[in-house]
């Protein structure tokens, strides 16, 4: 066995390399999911889990896009259809469709609400320097939802605001 031949495959200092698996030296981690055929994307570090779509116990009078309430080994955890309450697409409850629980701490207590969303994509690797301001334009997606966009090939990946989804809006009896 010659030692010299085994130390030129060693990466040099700085070189991140070992046969696909990628490093992160910096930035954040983003979990990416689809509503219709948009791309989006939540801090990774905020996800408590992904579950599969179940009935939850449905609350008198909530918004249409309150869907319910679940019980998560004894934690109250409201679910909420982010699909009909951006108006991008159609709810439509099938295999793929998924519960991404994001727990926040807000001001001095936590927050855990589940999001109904189509399906999960991937995680998503960026940089702060490749995180793009959203310009306003009226979309469906109100503004204080979104932190920036990624260009992730040829899509863009608008990131939401975990914070600002956590809060409760004031909702009028219809």
């Amino acid at each position: 066995m010659d030692i010299q031949a085994l130390a030129k495959d060693i990466p040099a200092e700085g070189e991140y390399s070992l046969e696909g698996i990628d490093f992160i030296t910096s930035g954040k981690q983003y979990l990416t999911f689809l509503l219709g055929d948009e791309q989006y994307a939540v801090d990774i570090l905020c996800v408590e889990e992904i579950r599969s779509w179940e009935q939850p116990t449905v609350i008198p009078n909530a918004p249409k896009y309150v869907k319910g309430v679940i019980n998560m080994r004894g934690i109250i955890v409201p679910i909420i259809d982010l699909r009909l309450k951006f108006k991008v697409c159609d709810a439509i409850y099938n295999e793929f469709t998924v519960v991404i629980v994001l727990t926040v701490e807000l001001d001095e207590h936590t927050r855990t609400i589940g999001f109904v969303v189509d399906a999960v994509s991937d995680v998503l690797n960026a940089e702060d320097n490749e995180i793009k301001k959203s310009p306003y334009f009226g979309g469906c997606v109100p503004q204080a939802y979104i932190d920036g966009l990624i260009n992730v090939g040829t899509k863009v990946v608008t990131l939401l605001n975990v914070e600002t989804l956590q809060l409760i809006e004031k909702h009028k009896v219809d």
